[in-house]
């Protein structure tokens, strides 16, 4: 049996970290979803930066839209919005058969907004009421400043992708804003059903910390924080304080790992799939790492409830030199600054491709 098909069968569900124009136009995506048992995608500036800048695919978009008289951040999110729909429609029977607990795809606010909680919560609701798709997750960042946004984006109805986590306590603040939304609800006769999902970050952390450590330790700090989150997420769905909501009809907000391509050509190419195979949770993976996993990835057993060893290795990481806490804020505003700097790149380029296709008095031929 498939490697991705035994991490379905074992209740995790694999998502695409990446959507282009042309995944969807040469049927690519709907290959992954029969072949590799992909279920779900997600997506964020950097990924529509690139996927805009390779090539012409979206040309005939952007030129028929400036003619419209869209520029800027409008342009960037109908032309986003177009290939999320399409992909939501893929998705659809998933969605359908797991009754919303699969099958989504994300979009994200823009990242200029990540101190406004209100231009935050506008945004989300633009994004969701454009988006026209019931499996549309809008994400917005877990910083300090993003978790009232995502509450009140909670208790609105907004289905929220919480990104940016990178720590278990980060997590935790973003699962509260969670909850405290669906309270809110509950509170108010609202429905509490409101689908969310939490994204730790897990590569990042080894990127940052393998150059302070010695080599036998290396590429075991992400996993170490992952276990940890993943103990914190299955305590709160033991607590009272969920199963009164549950029992209310409310749905739990999945745990889901990012950054799970390996960067380090001495490690495993599959390092961050085998390791964090975990029931009722997303791996969400770059095309790179999806093709390798199906194509010689092993499991490595399945996440201990408990943390396993991951106090210790994080102790022991911490007597090497490595400021935990410090490092996990260094990495959430870090990665909050390249989703500003990709946003910049990306509205520039569309202008560029704008003005350069206005230049030539017309654009491809729409297919």
């Amino acid at each position: 049996m498939k490697a991705t098909r035994q991490l379905h069968d074992l209740g995790q569900s694999l998502w695409l970290d990446n959507i282009t124009r042309t995944l969807l136009d040469d049927g690519t995506l709907a290959r992954y979803i029969n072949e590799d048992s992909v279920t779900g995608l997600t997506s964020n500036p950097s990924i529509f930066d690139k996927a805009i800048g390779d090539g012409d695919a979206y040309d005939a978009g952007i030129h028929a839209k400036t003619l419209a008289g869209l520029d800027g951040e409008k342009l960037f999110i109908e032309l986003a919005l177009e290939d999320l729909r399409r992909a939501a429609d893929l998705f659809a029977p998933v969605y359908q058969r797991t009754a919303g607990v699969d099958g989504w795809v994300s979009m994200e606010v823009s990242p200029l907004l990540a101190a406004d909680r209100a231009g935050s919560v506008a945004a989300a609701r633009q994004i969701h009421a454009a988006g026209k798709r019931d499996n549309l997750f809008v994400k917005i960042p877990g910083t300090p400043e993003g978790v009232g946004a995502i509450e009140e984006s909670i208790f609105l109805g907004i289905p929220i992708n919480v990104t940016l986590l990178f720590s278990c306590a980060q997590y935790e603040a973003a699962a509260e804003a969670y909850l405290r939304g669906i309270e809110r609800r509950i509170e108010a006769g609202l429905d509490p059903r409101v689908r969310s999902v939490a994204s730790l970050f897990v590569s990042r952390w080894d990127v940052a910390a393998n150059a302070q450590l010695p080599e036998a330790m290396h590429n075991q700090l992400g996993i170490a924080v992952a276990r940890q989150a993943y103990r914190a997420y299955r305590q709160l769905l033991a607590s009272d304080r969920w199963q009164k909501l549950a029992a209310a009809g409310a749905q739990p907000q999945r745990l889901l790992w990012a950054s799970t391509g390996t960067k380090d050509p001495n490690a495993s190419d599959t390092l961050y799939v085998s390791t964090l195979a975990a029931p009722n949770t997303i791996n969400t993976v770059p095309e790179k790492t999806l093709h390798a996993f199906a194509d010689h990835g092993r499991l490595d057993g399945v996440m201990p409830l408990d943390g396993g060893d991951a106090d210790a290795v994080l102790a022991k990481i911490g007597k090497a030199g490595v400021d935990v806490d410090a490092l996990a804020d260094k990495l959430q505003r870090d990665g909050a600054e390249a989703f500003v700097t990709s946003w910049n790149q990306l509205l520039q380029r569309i202008a560029d491709k704008a003005a350069a296709l206005d230049d030539k008095g017309q654009g491809p031929t729409m297919s």
